[in-house]
């Protein structure tokens, strides 16, 4: 028997067929990938506290490096990377940036009201245009202590080089998974809702960081060739780099990219159902430049190596959105959505040259400088990878969807990386240690 929360059965008028429905809808989702169980439960490890980093490296890339090669596990620091990469391979990193995202207010009655701004809803929903709006805006957020925060609006005043500002915010309507609306009005009205997160924001450290934001994590939560605002964490694969090693790393003529996808925090939300693929993935805007499509293009046997699982993401999704402009002739917006890479309509093979072309004659035919789009791509083990030979990575929480990603790419050998990593005195997590997982096919 499927059992279904009260919420989604009483919205529809007749549940008995709703789950018969629901239940086809599962079966078929199967159908499209070859492992036809997974269970929540294989991407699972002991993790203890300690392991845990809740303070970056004074020196970003003394890091540890774990080393997956074809399977065969090796370690070393992280400034020594370019001893491991493919030789002239094109690295791509996501210059998305991290916006400084929590904001607490104070109630009269002394509660602490966190807000965590995710996405904007409006008047308008293009993130960096909601980051220039002027005297008010509505975004969906988290709330923290929202018990304490019934109605009405909670205020906060801002003291910053002789000057006051004054922020306020209201609770609008529940969006549910913990989500709701809220309108954001500032004094004076001059300022933009990016100037006022940079006032009165704090960085968004993730919650298994179990202490408060500090100023140093405004540099050291961020990577250092950070440009597009916009993500609410880190790509923290990134923090590892340094310029000296940048340097380094060009001197062995190897190449550098950049993609963006804005980090929200349904890449990181909890898997909460057993069977993972009713887990729904929510939405990232991403972007790519014509330099880096046609670097990927004139360069068919150098090895790209991914700097992040956001640029695996962002790369892999494009690939999709090509090939969906093969197959549709033409799409109304860029979006590659959960299953479309595990649906027989477009998994055909058809080769990653074409479906590049294919968005670079966007560019050409449109004289555009970037090119946007938006993905929910869940990659579980049964996907193929089209585009990647290899990614630099952080260690990932037990049961969340990165950690399937690894196992998507590396089998079911992760548990073996992860052991070695927990028994060897790791980092784990956003300011913990890094990996390197390469598959050597044109090396």
């Amino acid at each position: 028997m499927v059992f279904l929360p009260s919420s989604i059965v009483n919205s529809f008028t007749n549940p008995f067929i709703f789950a018969q429905n629901y239940a086809l809808s599962v079966v078929k989702k199967r159908s499209m990938i070859r492992s036809s169980n997974i269970s929540l439960e294989e991407f699972d490890y002991p993790l203890p506290e300690n392991k845990i980093a809740q303070f970056p490296l004074e020196q970003r890339d003394t890091s540890k490096l774990l080393i997956w090669k074809n399977g065969l596990l090796s370690q070393d620091i992280f400034s020594e990377i370019d001893q491991y990469l493919p030789e002239k391979c094109i690295l791509v990193f996501n210059d998305t940036k991290v916006i400084r995202a929590r904001l607490l207010f104070s109630k009269i009655t002394g509660a602490i009201i966190e807000i965590f701004c995710l996405e904007p809803i409006f008047p308008v929903k293009e993130l960096q245009a909601a980051l220039s709006q002027r005297g008010s805006s509505t975004w969906e957020c988290l709330i923290g202590n929202v018990k304490k925060w019934r109605s009405g609006r909670v205020e906060k005043m801002i003291q910053f080089e002789g000057s006051t500002y004054s922020l306020s915010a209201e609770k609008k309507e529940n969006l549910g998974d913990g989500c709701f609306s809220v309108e954001f009005t500032w004094q004076p009205e001059t300022l933009t809702f990016g100037e006022i997160l940079k006032l009165a924001g704090l960085v968004p450290l993730p919650p298994y960081i179990s202490r408060a934001a500090d100023e140093n994590d405004t540099s050291s939560y961020q990577t250092i060739y950070a440009k597009q605002e916009g993500s609410v964490a880190a790509p923290t694969a990134g923090l590892h780099f340094t310029e000296p090693l940048l340097e380094k790393l060009s001197k062995r003529s190897i190449l550098f990219s950049n993609v963006t996808l804005h980090v929200g925090l349904g890449t990181f939300r909890p898997v909460s159902s057993p069977d993972i693929l009713q887990h729904q993935m929510h939405e990232e805007k991403i972007y790519i430049n014509q330099d880096t499509l046609e670097k990927i293009l004139k360069n068919p046997l150098k090895s790209i190596i991914a700097v992040g699982t956001t640029s695996v993401r962002t790369l892999e999704s494009l690939y999709w959105i090509g090939v969906k402009l093969i197959v549709e002739g033409t799409i109304a917006f860029p979006t590659v959505n959960q299953w479309d890479p595990y649906n027989p309509k477009y998994n055909t093979g058809i080769p990653l040259k074409d479906a590049l072309d294919r968005i670079l004659s966007i560019f050409k035919g449109e004289k555009i400088n970037y090119f946007s789009g938006v993905t929910k791509i869940m990659i579980i083990p049964g996907y193929e990878f089209k585009v990647i030979e290899g990614m630099i990575t952080n260690f990932h929480l037990p049961k969340s969807t990165l950690l399937m990603l690894i196992a998507a790419f590396t089998g079911n050998s992760w548990k073996t990386a992860y052991e070695y990593a927990l028994k060897n005195d790791f980092r784990f997590l956003s300011y913990g240690d890094a990996c390197l997982f390469i598959k050597t096919k044109k090396c």
